[in-house]
C-alpha cells in the first residue's frame, strides 16, 4: 500500500468515523511473517514509522460502499502503535528510535482506530485468514471531522466533567476507564452523559456504578452511551429485585486499589482491584482512594525494554535518552491529575521497581506524600540513592498485621560473622528469633492451623525472618543485619511463614544439575512420572487426591479433595471434572514453557539458622510435614541438593548432608543451615541470605550431582555515596534509570542459550561471565552499579524450547530440548474444560441431593446464584480469564495483557476467596453457621438444584445480561461444599442402613424357610407364600 491517506480517530457509529489527525502519503505493509502492520511516512521533514502487532488489532472491517470513490479499511486497535523516528545524527548511518505521540493534542493517544482510504481497484489478500474478527460490508461509510476530547494534553485520554458537575472520584475514574478501554467513544461523553452519572442530578444514584460496570462488560463498543444509560435506568425502575453492587465484600487484610498503566502514547485506568494490604495502607485506611498504583508499560502492554528508553548507539555512560524516558521521568515529577486529585510520587517496593511500577499519593490538607514518608521512618543516614529508594519501599511489601511488640519486648542480639581476608561473611544475615508464646499469638492472628517454625517479618525498620526458639523468654530477638533504618512503628507485619510447599525443578536448576553430572534419564523419568500422574487424575480418584495434596494447596484444593473422599468420580461430576482438567492443563503448560517438573522427594523451604551451634559446615537439618495431617513429619537424613533461584553458576548448587538433630525438632518446613564453617551455605547459593529466601531442597538420589565446583564469590560492589541528603527527585531519576539499565531478563535468556549451545555448557567462559553480570544486575536496585553486557554475549540464535517464532532457532540437543519435545504436543495452550451444556445438565443432575423442603428455598437460591455468577463473570472479563475453573483454582492459562500471570494471580485468588466467603455469608444469614440443620440442608439442596437442574440451565435475570455473553457456572453451590457433602453422606448412610436391614432380614429368614420347606406340604405353602412376597 503506497501513497494512501491514513486517518487516526474513533468510530462513533456504525457508518461514521471521527477523524482527529490525517496523513496523506503513507506507505503501509501487512507483514504476515512477523505478525505486524507497518506504516512509514514523512511529517514536517522528519521520517517516522508506526508498528502495530497483530495482537494489538481487535477488529478489521473493509467497507466497500456503492457509489463512493474509495473503499475504507477500518482497523480497530487495542492499543496505540509503536512510534519510531529516524535518527540520522550519526554520519553515514541511521537508527529507528522510539518516540512518543508527536501530534497536536496527542491525537494518536486519543484514537482507538485508524482508517485507510484505498482505491477501488486495490485488493487485499489473506486478511480473513489472519484476523478472526475480519468482515466486509457494502454499507455507506463517512469520515467526519472530530475534535480532541481529552482534558489532559500530556497523559491522554483523561476526561474531566464540564463546569457544573462535581462527580465523585470513583465514578470519574470508571468513566475514564470506559473510554481508555474502547468501551465507549471519547466524543460520545457529552454533557447529557455526565448528567446521567451525577449522583446529585438523578434518583438512581446507588445504581450509577453498577450501570457503568455493566457498560464496561458489554460485548461491543457502545456508540450511544446516553441512550443506553437511560434504557438501563428504566430497567432498574421496572425491576422488583434489589440491584446489587458489582463490588465483592472483602476479607480482612484486603483492600481495593486503583491502578494506572502509562504507555509511550496512552494511559489506561484499571480497578479498583483486590490487593493484600501493606503497612502504609493500614495506617491510612480513610485515604485508600488517595493511593494509586502506577505502572509504565509498552503500547502492547509488554514490559518496556531498555532500548525503548536509550538508543542502541548510546552506552551506559552516555546520557542519550529517548523522549519515552523523558515522558516517564516527567510523569514521576509532575504527577497525574484525575478530577480534583493530583497524584504525586510516593515510593516503590522492591518487587515494583522490577515491574516498572510505583505508588503515588494525592495529597490533601493535613497529609502529603512527604508526610507519609516521614511517618515510615528516618532515612537520613542512607546516602546511596538506590538503597534509599529500596528502604522507602520496605513498608509497601504486601503483608498481614498481627500484634504490637514494644521496644522493651525486643532484644538486639549480635550477628554471627567470620572474616576471611578482606571479606566478612555473616552467617546470621537477615534472621532473628521469636519466642514460642509470641509465635502462638502471631499464628492465631494470621490465622494458621499450627504454629509455623519461621515468619518473614517487618517490624519498624527491621526486615527478615524470625525463627521459633522454644528456650527464649524474649518476644523478639533481632540482629543488626536486619535493621535497615530507624522507625517507631511497633506493629509486627508478616509477609510469609514456613509451611508445606511442593518442590519443582526449573530450567536453571536442570541446566546446572546436568552440567554437574546428573543423567538426562533422571529428568526425563521425573517428567514422565509427573505426566502419568496428571493423566491419572482425570480417571483415578485416589490418584487425583494424591496429586492435589502434593501439588496444589489452597481452599479450592480442599474442596476437590473432600469431594473425592466423599466418593465423587473425577470423570463423572462436572464441577470436579472441569477443575481437575484445568489443573492438569496448567501443570502441563508449566512443563512446556518453564520446564517446571514436580519432584516428590523435595520441598521449597524457607532458610533458617542453627541457633544451637550443633550443625557443622556441610550439614543441614531438614524436617518436613507430609501432605496429609495423618502422617507424621519426615526427618531427612543423607545427602541433599540445595539451590536458590535464580542460579546461573554451577557452584550455586550445593550438596550437603542432612542430619538428625533432636534439639532442632521444633523446626519444621524450613532448611536449617549451620553457623560454622569457612562461609555461610546460603551465601554459596547464589549469594543468598536468610531474610526470607526460599530454597530448592531435594533428597531424590537420582538428582544428587556426583560432583561439585567451588561457589562463586558474591561480593557486592562498593556503593556510591552522596555528599548530601538524598532527595526525592534523585529517587525518581534512579527509578527511570533502573528501567534503562534493567537487563536481568537479557542476561537470564543469554545464559539459557549459551548453556545450551556452548561445548562446556554452563561452565563455558560465556556463561561464567553472565553469572557475574547477573550478580551485579541483581544488586543494582541496592547499589546503582550497572551490569554492562558486551556485544559477544548478545544472542544471535535460540534453541527451539525457547519458542521464539520470529527469531532464528535450532533444535536443542540438551536435556531441556528433550524434555520440551516430549511435552509440547500434549501441553494445550487453552483450557480443555468443556462448558456445562444443557445435555450435561440432564445427564449429571444428582437426585440424591434433593432434601425435603428444598423447593421453599429455590427463589432465594436463584437470586443468590445470579448475584454470584454476575460478580464472578465480571471478574473473569476484567482479568481476561476464559473459564470458571481457571479463575477459581488460580491455574490461569491465559489472561488479558493488562495483567501478568505470575504477578497478579495472588490478587485473583484473594478476590475469589472473598467472593466465596460472601456467598457463605449469604447462606448463613439468619441461621447457625456451625450447625447443619434440616433447614440448612434444604437450603443447600436448593443451591445445588438451581445450579445443576436442567430447568435452570442458562437462566438468569434478563436485566443483568442485556448485551452480554454469559456462560452457565457451576461453582456457586460448592461455596458451601461442607453442606452438600453432608447431604451426600447422609443419603449414602441411609441407603447403607436399609441395605444392612434387608440383608439381615434375608439372612434370618432364609434358614427358617429352608427348614420349613423340609417339613412337607405346610412348608411348601410357606415357601410359595415367601416367594410371592
Amino acid at each position: 500500500m503506497n501513497k494512501i491517506p491514513l486517518h487516526f480517530g474513533n468510530q462513533v457509529s456504525g457508518d461514521s468515523f471521527s477523524v482527529l489527525w490525517k496523513l496523506e502519503d503513507v506507505s503501509g505493509k501487512f507483514d504476515f511473517e512477523n505478525k505486524n502492520l507497518c506504516f512509514i511516512f514523512s511529517h514536517l521533514s522528519v521520517k517516522y514509522k508506526f508498528e502495530i502487532s497483530f495482537e494489538n488489532i481487535w477488529k478489521i472491517e473493509l467497507y466497500l460502499p456503492r457509489g463512493q470513490a474509495t473503499n475504507f479499511l477500518l482497523i480497530q486497535l487495542l492499543g496505540a502503535p509503536r512510534i519510531y523516528v529516524k535518527d540520522v545524527s550519526d554520519v553515514g548511518r541511521y537508527e529507528w528510535v522510539r518516540e512518543v505521540d508527536f501530534t497536536p493534542s496527542r491525537c494518536i493517544g486519543q484514537s482507538y482506530a485508524l482508517c485507510l482510504e484505498l482505491p477501488k481497484k486495490r485488493r487485499l489478500q489473506k486478511l480473513h485468514l489472519d484476523f478472526f474478527h475480519y468482515q466486509e460490508n457494502k454499507n455507506q461509510f463517512r469520515l467526519i471531522e472530530g475534535s480532541p476530547y481529552s482534558f489532559s494534553s500530556v497523559l491522554v485520554p483523561i476526561v474531566n466533567p464540564p463546569t457544573g458537575f462535581d462527580l465523585p472520584y470513583k465514578i470519574l475514574f470508571k468513566i475514564n476507564s470506559l473510554i481508555q478501554h474502547g468501551c465507549v467513544p471519547g466524543p460520545a461523553i457529552v454533557d447529557d452523559f455526565y448528567r446521567l452519572v451525577d449522583p446529585k442530578k438523578i434518583k438512581f444514584e446507588n445504581m450509577i456504578e453498577s450501570a457503568l460496570d455493566k457498560l464496561f462488560h458489554l460485548k461491543d463498543c457502545c456508540y450511544e452511551p446516553v441512550k443506553w444509560l437511560m434504557e438501563e435506568y428504566k430497567r432498574y425502575a421496572a425491576s422488583t429485585r434489589f440491584q446489587k453492587t458489582p463490588a465483592i465484600s472483602l476479607d480482612d487484610g484486603l483492600v481495593y486499589i486503583h491502578r494506572v498503566q502509562i504507555t509511550p502514547s496512552k494511559v489506561y485506568f484499571g480497578g479498583p482491584e483486590v490487593s493484600l494490604s501493606n503497612r502504609v495502607l493500614r495506617r491510612y485506611p480513610e485515604d485508600i482512594d488517595n493511593f494509586l498504583r502506577v505502572s509504565f508499560v509498552d503500547e502492547d502492554l509488554d514490559k518496556i525494554h531498555s532500548i525503548t528508553l536509550a538508543p542502541r548507539s548510546s552506552s551506559a555512560n552516555e546520557d542519550k535518552r529517548t523522549r519515552v524516558y523523558d515522558r516517564i521521568l516527567s510523569t514521576l515529577r509532575n504527577g497525574i491529575v484525575i478530577g480534583d486529585k493530583k497524584f504525586e510520587f510516593l515510593a516503590f517496593s522492591s518487587s515494583q521497581v522490577r515491574e516498572n511500577s510505583v505508588w503515588m499519593f494525592a495529597s490533601r490538607p493535613g497529609l502529603t506524600a512527604a508526610d507519609i514518608r516521614e511517618w515510615m521512618g528516618d532515612f537520613r543516614d542512607i546516602r546511596n540513592v538506590a538503597k534509599y529508594g529500596a528502604r522507602l519501599g520496605q513498608s509497601f511489601g504486601s503483608s498481614r498485621e498481627t500484634v504490637s511488640v514494644g521496644i522493651d519486648e525486643i532484644k538486639v542480639i549480635p550477628d554471627v560473622e567470620i572474616k576471611k581476608g578482606q571479606v566478612t561473611y555473616c552467617f546470621s544475615d537477615g534472621i532473628g528469633k521469636i519466642s514460642e508464646e509470641l509465635a502462638r499469638k502471631v499464628a492465631t492472628k494470621l490465622p494458621c492451623s499450627s504454629v509455623p517454625s519461621a515468619f518473614q517479618i517487618r517490624h519498624g525498620g527491621y526486615k527478615g525472618v524470625v525463627a521459633l526458639d522454644p528456650t527464649s523468654s524474649v518476644k523478639l530477638s533481632l540482629r543488626k543485619s536486619m535493621c535497615k533504618y530507624k522507625s517507631d512503628n511497633t506493629k509486627l507485619d508478616v509477609l510469609a511463614w514456613s509451611k508445606f510447599q511442593p518442590c519443582f525443578l526449573n530450567r536453571q536448576i536442570i541446566i546446572l544439575l546436568s552440567n554437574l553430572g546428573v543423567k538426562d534419564r533422571a529428568f526425563l523419568k521425573r517428567q514422565r512420572e509427573a505426566i502419568d500422574q496428571l493423566n491419572a487424575i482425570l480417571i483415578d480418584p485416589l490418584g487425583a487426591q494424591e496429586a492435589l495434596e502434593m501439588m496444589f494447596a489452597g481452599e479450592i484444593s480442599k474442596v476437590l479433595k473432600e469431594m473425592l473422599i466423599c466418593g465423587y468420580k473425577p470423570d463423572a461430576e462436572p464441577f470436579l471434572s472441569m477443575m481437575l482438567q484445568t489443573f492438569r492443563a496448567s501443570k502441563l503448560m508449566d512443563m512446556r514453557l518453564r520446564t517446571r517438573i514436580f519432584v516428590p522427594n523435595g520441598r521449597a523451604l524457607m532458610g533458617c539458622l542453627d541457633e544451637t551451634r550443633t550443625l557443622e559446615y556441610g550439614q543441614v537439618f531438614l524436617q518436613v510435614s507430609r501432605f496429609s495431617r495423618e502422617l507424621s513429619n519426615f526427618i531427612c537424613e543423607g545427602k541433599v541438593v540445595v539451590a536458590k533461584n535464580p542460579c546461573l553458576h554451577p557452584g550455586d548448587v550445593r550438596v550437603l548432608e542432612a542430619v538428625n538433630v533432636p534439639v532442632l525438632h521444633h523446626m519444621v518446613d524450613c532448611v536449617v543451615f549451620p553457623q560454622k564453617g569457612k562461609r555461610p551455605h546460603p551465601n554459596e547459593c547464589s549469594g543468598s541470605d536468610l531474610d526470607g529466601d526460599t530454597y530448592f531442597v531435594s533428597w531424590d538420589l537420582d538428582l544428587i550431582p556426583p560432583r561439585q565446583i567451588e561457589p562463586m564469590e558474591y561480593i557486592a560492589a562498593p556503593t556510591k555515596q552522596a555528599d548530601h541528603d538524598v532527595t526525592i527527585e534523585e529517587v525518581e531519576e534512579y527509578f527511570t534509570d533502573y528501567m534503562v539499565n534493567d537487563n536481568l531478563g537479557i542476561i537470564d535468556n543469554a545464559h539459557v542459550v549459551f548453556a545450551d549451545s556452548e561445548p562446556r555448557k554452563a561452565m563455558s567462559p560465556k556463561c561464567m561471565e553472565l553469572a557475574k553480570l547477573h550478580s551485579i544486575a541483581v544488586d543494582f536496585p541496592k547499589t546503582g552499579i550497572v551490569a554492562e553486557i558486551p556485544d559477544y554475549l548478545h544472542v544471535k540464535e535460540y534453541p527451539d524450547f525457547m519458542e521464539k517464532p520470529n527469531k532464528k532457532s535450532y533444535i536443542s540437543k540438551s536435556v531441556i530440548g528433550k524434555l520440551f519435545r516430549e511435552v509440547k504436543d500434549i501441553a494445550l495452550p487453552t483450557s480443555p474444560a468443556e462448558s456445562f451444556t444443557l445435555d450435561l445438565a440432564k445427564q449429571h443432575y444428582d437426585p440424591e441431593m434433593e432434601v425435603d423442603g428444598f423447593e421453599d428455598y429455590l427463589s432465594d437460591a436463584f437470586k443468590y446464584k445470579s448475584d454470584y455468577d454476575y460478580k464472578l463473570r465480571n471478574m473473569m472479563e476484567y482479568y481476561g480469564i476464559q473459564t470458571e475453573a481457571e479463575i477459581l483454582s488460580g491455574n490461569v492459562l491465559k489472561m488479558s495483557k493488562h495483567f501478568d500471570r505470575k504477578r497478579d494471580v495472588d490478587a485473583i485468588k484473594y478476590a475469589v476467596k472473598s467472593l466465596r466467603m460472601e456467598a457463605r455469608n449469604w447462606f448463613n444469614e439468619g441461621s447457625d453457621a456451625d450447625n447443619i440443620t434440616d433447614n440448612a440442608k434444604a437450603k443447600a439442596s436448593a443451591w445445588y438444584h438451581v445450579t445443576y437442574h436442567h430447568t435452570y440451565w442458562g437462566r438468569r435475570y434478563a436485566e443483568e445480561t442485556q448485551g452480554m455473553d454469559r456462560a452457565h457456572f457451576l461453582s456457586f453451590p460448592w461455596c458451601i461444599y461442607d453442606k452438600l457433602l453432608q447431604i451426600k453422606k447422609d443419603k449414602k448412610s441411609k441407603s447403607g442402613f436399609w441395605f444392612c436391614v434387608i440383608f439381615l432380614i434375608f439372612a434370618f429368614l432364609v434358614p427358617i424357610v429352608l427348614w420349613l420347606s423340609l417339613s412337607g406340604f405346610f412348608g411348601g405353602l410357606i415357601l410359595v407364600f415367601y416367594r410371592y412376597l
